[in-house]
């Protein structure tokens, strides 16, 4: 029998004990930010990556489930930087966005991910909200974190629709082509 050092018992993950190594992320206590018309709680830049010439941030988002028909009031878009998301589950979820028009939204389009996909808004695209259909809401989002002493929302323009638009669900046949 080959001799082998002490055993290396597993122990539960916590922020503190990992810090010298990464950071733990997750959502508990309460976010640090309510966004998008108060339906969206953001766990604001959650691990310490590191870029040249800037900085780039992951955070998790936790968005409470919408249904559709959706109404659609606001466009937002970030001039700075571009915006991912990823989901942290199995569940599609809404993704609207609309062309720019002489700097306000243009003609909005609808779309709906397959389980697991995420996306990556371009720079200055105009967008809806985050919007899950399902529960849980939660995403990791790898997007521009402002440096100190910078407007923090110099990074966000917002256009609220003069009238909304309803998004509604369209011919299950026609979501399979």
């Amino acid at each position: 029998m080959t001799a082998t050092r002490d055993p290396l018992p597993v122990r539960p993950l916590t922020a503190q004990d990992f810090t010298p190594f990464g950071d733990l992320l997750d959502t508990t206590g309460a976010p640090d930010k309510i966004i998008n018309q108060g339906l969206c709680g953001r766990y604001h830049d959650r691990a310490r990556i590191d870029v040249d010439g800037g900085r780039t941030g992951l955070s998790l988002f936790d968005a409470q489930p919408r249904t559709l028909p959706y109404r659609l009031e606001m466009l937002e878009r970030h001039p700075l930087g571009s915006q991912a998301f990823l989901p942290l589950h199995q569940n599609p979820f809404l993704v609207i966005v609309a062309p720019d028009a002489n700097g306000r939204p243009g003609q909005p389009q609808a779309f709906l991910t397959e389980p697991g996909q995420g996306i990556n808004l371009l720079r200055g695209t105009w967008h809806g909200v985050l919007t899950p259909l399902f529960a849980p809401g939660l995403f990791a989002v790898v997007d521009r974190i402002a440096p100190e002493g910078e407007d923090p929302d110099a990074n966000l323009e917002e256009h609220w629709l003069t009238t909304p638009v309803e998004v509604v669900a369209a011919q299950a046949t026609a979501l399979r082509s």
